[in-house]
């Protein structure tokens, strides 16, 4: 994947040749985010920076193509140049993410359809995990159906939660493109803009199949990154990769499944009933991408002294940060919001899976530590979402909100403790995680009492002769 929130660069030929495609991506110097901004470095012919048509990408497509890599360049070029749609040409990335997925996983893990038995295995886990977790949840069971996905399945089923999430921060990145030529000489560059748009459509749309083409080798679930991914009352669990992360576990697997499944089948009662978290985890995201500010005179300087015979400039721009956001208040707001709503989301599905898993298997520990690791080195997740939408998530709260969630339990029992869901301004803040104890034990509003009294005063009788007087003056 690529270093660049927004690279260019695109994937590896997707080897439907064997070993002669993978000789044909090593000549061509793809793969990660070739130094040529417009992905021609990764084409036949076309050269790495310095080599053969390396000034003027365009002849390099020409000059040594056979007809079947010249008809494939061209299609290509067609698909960047075509597109008319939102920020990011979605078409593209599916494409992509399913080219990344077939190739395999980095450990050579290939995709594969999930059979009958693994379906059944899958099932079986997440009815048993919903069963448990009746007993350590007052939320009820948020799983309408327990589905095992192949990786390809999961890029299917999850890229609609990605463009909701990416949308945002690639629409504020395009208009800046747009914006920073003079305004008079907007109308006279208006097919020059729009084939700009339409290229950045393109990049962005490579760049995150990519990205999300990786993860779909990563991840055991539909949650894993603590948004709701996936399609509303589905859990899912993804089987090849369930057994890559338990395989040097020393657990058996079908522990691990049970594990992970009471992972997903907890997040899929909360976001099931908890019906405005979803959007405020998601508006989180989008208030991020309100407050990002494009370095504009960055971007000007590159645009008044592009040259189309270097385009290499533009990448060297981009590696230099040129659309990296800016510290503003209003993004340091919104993403201290969504770290403490992701901090609170994970921090109470760990205490809960741990109340139901703790009695029953006896390496619920193990696997509770080695998944909080995961978590907190900033895995393939967090690497993905910062990569996409330019958000460092800290998931080093996770451990600060499960004490504060399982400290509420023992003071306030189950029924309490998630009782804090009905509302947003109801749950801990990101100061509350500092002090945990503090929120525990302050005294909360008693709601029941306060109704006891507004009932009582209206049952006064002064009260009620002045009602009766007020009437009275009132008719006449």
């Amino acid at each position: 994947m690529s270093d660049t929130p927004f690279g260019f660069g695109l994937p590896p030929e997707e080897p439907d040749d064997g070993d002669e495609g993978k000789k044909k991506d090593q000549q061509s110097g793809g793969g990660q985010g070739p130094a040529n901004p417009f992905g021609f470095g990764g084409l036949p012919g076309a050269g790495g920076l310095g080599g053969p048509g390396a000034d003027n990408p365009f002849a390099a497509m020409f000059g040594s193509m056979n007809p079947t890599d010249l008809g494939a360049a061209f299609q290509q070029l067609g698909q960047m140049l075509s597109y008319e749609g939102g920020p990011v040409n979605w078409d593209m990335a599916k494409q992509i993410a399913r080219q990344t997925v077939a190739q395999g996983a980095p450990d050579g893990t290939k995709d594969a359809s999930v059979g009958p038995a693994e379906r059944s295995a899958v099932q079986e886990a997440v009815r048993l995990a919903d069963l448990w977790l009746d007993d350590a949840t007052a939320l009820p069971s948020g799983a309408g159906t327990a589905v095992a996905w192949s990786r390809a399945e999961w890029v299917e089923a999850t890229l609609p939660a990605w463009k909701e999430l990416v949308d945002p921060v690639a629409e504020r990145v395009g208009n800046a493109m747009g914006d920073v030529l003079p305004e008079e000489m907007q109308a006279m560059a208006g097919p020059l803009i729009g084939m700009m748009r339409s290229m950045g459509g393109a990049m962005f749309g490579t760049q995150i199949g990519q990205a999300v083409g990786v993860l779909a080798g990563e991840v055991v679930g539909s949650s894993d990154i603590g948004l709701p991914l996936g399609p509303a009352g589905k859990a899912a669990l993804l089987p090849a990769n369930v057994e890559r992360f338990g395989k040097d576990l020393g657990v058996p697997q079908e522990e691990v499944r049970l594990y992970i499944a009471l992972r997903e089948a907890a997040h899929q009662r909360l976001f099931a009933h908890v019906p405005w978290l979803r959007s405020h985890l998601f508006g989180a995201v989008d208030g991020y991408a309100r407050g990002i500010k494009v370095d504009t005179a960055k971007l000007e300087d590159v645009v008044g002294q592009f040259d189309p015979q270097n385009p290499e400039q533009l990448q060297e721009a981009l590696q230099q940060g040129m659309f990296q956001p800016e510290d503003t208040p209003e993004q340091k707001a919104a993403l201290a919001r969504l770290e403490t709503a992701l901090a609170l989301v994970e921090g109470w599905v760990d205490a809960v899976v741990h109340a139901a898993a703790k009695p029953r298997l006896s390496s619920a520990d193990a696997l509770r530590e080695t998944l909080r690791r995961r978590r907190a080195s900033g895995g393939p997740a967090e690497q993905t979402f910062a990569t996409l939408i330019g958000l460092e998530l800290r998931p080093r709260r996770l451990r600060d909100a499960s004490r504060l969630w399982a400290s509420l339990t023992d003071a306030r029992g189950v029924d309490g403790r998630d009782g804090l869901w009905a509302h947003p301004d109801m749950l801990p803040t990101a100061t509350d995680l500092d002090d945990p104890d503090g929120f525990v034990h302050r005294e909360q509003l008693d709601f029941s009492e306060l109704d006891k009294m507004l009932g009582e005063a209206a049952d006064k009788p002064d009260l009620k002769k002045r009602d009766q007087r007020d009437e009275g003056d009132g008719a006449e």
